[in-house]
């Protein structure tokens, strides 16, 4: 966040004439009154202006929005976007008609986006910002499917005393295997291969 010490008259005149200066309305920054404005002797010895902070709020939510719906639009697809940070993390929800087509082959496409989202808000932030796109609730579904697949893939390898080899998939994917399974007495996972093609192996502990 950018930060500005201005000084002035008094308190009020400075907030206002930084809001002008920086283009910003009131709810987009903040301010913290670093010396109070001080009248003097007879208001005219040992006055002393006010000295403010003011930092500009986070607005990389605005920006990602702005690009995501630009891409959209550019795509031919009409939905709306709804951007907000927290907890340091930068979450973006899309709705709109046809979101299978914004999903893709199991979230690549939407994969690919919350990349290109992540690109242009990070350009320049010298703390990286983590960006999660979704729509229709689709990571939350990702995620409880891809525990049933862990599951279901370990008791195959118990079953069949034999390695399974699961298909393709993207670190964020991996991780929830490798973490669904972390602690099964009958199984361990790793991961082989190079992307785009690495995909976790669940091995028989024999």
């Amino acid at each position: 966040m950018d930060t500005y010490i201005r000084t002035g008259k008094n308190v009020n005149e400075v907030v206002e004439l930084a809001m002008i200066e920086l283009d910003k309305k009131l709810e987009e920054i903040e301010i913290e009154v670093l010396e109070e404005d001080s009248k003097g002797i007879l208001g005219i010895f040992g006055t002393k202006e006010a000295k403010v902070k003011i930092t500009v709020k986070e607005n990389a939510h605005l920006l990602a929005k702005e690009f995501l719906e630009g891409l959209l639009e550019k795509m031919g697809m009409k939905a709306t976007v709804e951007a907000g940070i927290d907890d340091g993390v930068l979450n973006m929800d899309v709705a709109g008609e046809n979101m299978a087509i914004l999903i893709g082959k199991r979230g690549q496409t939407l994969d690919s986006l919350q990349y290109l989202v992540s690109i242009v808000v990070n350009r320049g932030r010298e703390d990286y910002l983590r960006v999660v796109l979704d729509t229709e609730d689709y990571r939350n579904k990702r995620i409880k499917t891809l525990e049933r697949l862990a599951q279901r893939m370990a008791e195959k390898a118990k079953r069949l005393r034999k390695d399974i080899i699961l298909e393709p998939m993207n670190p964020y994917e991996r991780r929830i295997i490798h973490s669904t399974l972390q602690g099964n007495p009958h199984v361990a996972t790793k991961s082989d291969g190079a992307d785009p093609n690495r995909r976790v192996i669940i091995f028989f502990k024999r």
